[in-house]
């Protein structure tokens, strides 16, 4: 019994981790396309966060920014579900618990993370590039996952009863 719900657990981490990683990649390819840079090179820049030769190293380099992307948002789903699991009214109400987790992501990332590495990040931060962060963080991660979490700790006969619609 308590290994199903290890291995529940471990699949919504997964699943969660898979579908909010590739939604917030997706978005941060779309704002660098936007300001006139290639795609690619924001699995550089995040690489580069932990490796400052990162931006030389070609497909390693590369590889690195996609592993570090999503180890990073696996921590953050397994937050999210460790907190979740402790707060019933996060399953009754996951947009209002997503979109504070999302922006909570933000203020973590932006406030703490980010000027560990780049001191001056928030100096360059304009209203758009704010819309946008907060839009990533708190739309295609923060609510995902909270949707996710919340989808997996319905009771189990409904659970069954939406197996059997589909």
């Amino acid at each position: 019994m308590a290994n199903d719900a290890y291995n529940e657990s471990t699949r919504l981490i997964i699943r969660a981790t898979l579908i909010a990683g590739f939604l917030d990649l997706g978005s941060a390819f779309v704002y660098a396309m936007l300001e006139g840079h290639p795609p690619l090179g924001v699995l550089f820049a995040i690489a580069s966060g932990v490796w400052p030769g990162a931006r030389n190293a070609g497909l390693a380099g590369m590889l690195a920014g996609v592993l570090l992307h999503f180890a990073i948002m696996s921590v953050m789903v397994w937050v999210y579900v460790m907190l979740a699991r402790r707060r019933e009214w996060a399953v009754r109400h996951p947009f209002i618990a997503g979109s504070l987790y999302g922006l909570g992501l933000w203020c973590v990332m932006y406030l703490i993370v980010l000027p560990l590495r780049w001191p001056a990040i928030l100096q360059r931060v304009s209203m758009v590039s704010l819309g946008e962060q907060w839009f990533s963080h708190i739309v295609l991660v923060g609510i995902p996952i909270a949707l996710l979490a919340a989808r997996d700790r319905q009771p189990p006969l409904r659970k069954v009863a939406m197996a059997m619609d589909g």
